[in-house]
């Protein structure tokens, strides 16, 4: 067998990014070079042949993922995983622990001017945040930061893919500016759906809710699929 199909296999079948290292565990014959050219082997096949699905590098490692344009042909089918999705306060929270991590929930909450336990809560139970140590503060609070999964899910090779500081908002971008609501009323009534979120301990039912407008914000990563089975 040659290594470009077993890689090609081992990629198939994975439904998560894998590294060089990992796929060489697949074979004797593997090591981490072999693995390497095989896998530009498989990109370059792959642009010739003008498939629709392309060998994409995710998260530190690699994986077969269906191209973005053909993402309208395969909503058309339930049986195709479909994106999840996160309302606007989520992805609010999610965005200022990406840029500013590791940090606390309460300087989430300064940040953003309401309540953030439910909101990390949900984050966490989507693997999309962990916590990553304590703060040497008061108390010891603990630091969140961003997980392996939230690359693979936006479509990031690593953190630096990030959009740069000076394309984001100011609140992002200056950690030392005064947050101060810019509607006092909004706020208010943003506070109280994430105060029942955290009280009801609801999972992502109550995180997609929450902004009090039942809007859903469809993230902006890959929405991708493996040929034959899905993947990703």
């Amino acid at each position: 067998m040659r290594p470009i199909q077993i890689v090609e296999a081992v990629l198939f079948a994975s439904d998560a990014p894998l590294r060089s290292d990992e796929i060489a565990r697949a074979d004797e014959s593997l090591d981490e070079d072999v693995v390497e050219e095989a896998l530009q082997d498989l990109k370059q096949l792959y642009l010739e042949s003008e498939r629709a699905f392309d060998l994409v590098e995710v998260a530190g490692g690699y994986q077969i993922l269906t191209r973005p344009e053909f993402a309208g042909y395969l909503e058309r089918f339930d049986t195709v995983p479909r994106p999840s999705r996160l309302s606007g306060p989520a992805l609010e929270t999610l965005a200022i622990i990406a840029y500013r991590q590791p940090l606390g929930r309460l300087e989430v909450e300064h940040i953003r001017g309401v309540g953030a336990s439910g909101v990390i809560r949900t984050l966490q139970d989507r693997g999309l945040v962990e916590v990553v140590g304590r703060s040497d503060g008061l108390g010891r609070p603990l630091l969140y930061g961003t997980t392996p999964r939230f690359l693979e899910h936006f479509g990031f090779r690593s953190l630096e893919d990030l959009p740069r500081p000076e394309e984001l908002p100011v609140i992002l971008r200056d950690r030392t500016l005064p947050i101060l609501p810019e509607d006092e009323e909004g706020e208010q009534g943003e506070e109280t759906e994430e105060k029942g979120t955290e009280d009801e301990g609801t999972g992502d039912k109550g995180i997609e809710d929450e902004d009090g407008e039942g809007e859903e914000i469809e993230d902006q990563g890959q929405e991708s699929q493996g040929p034959g089975d899905p993947v990703g």
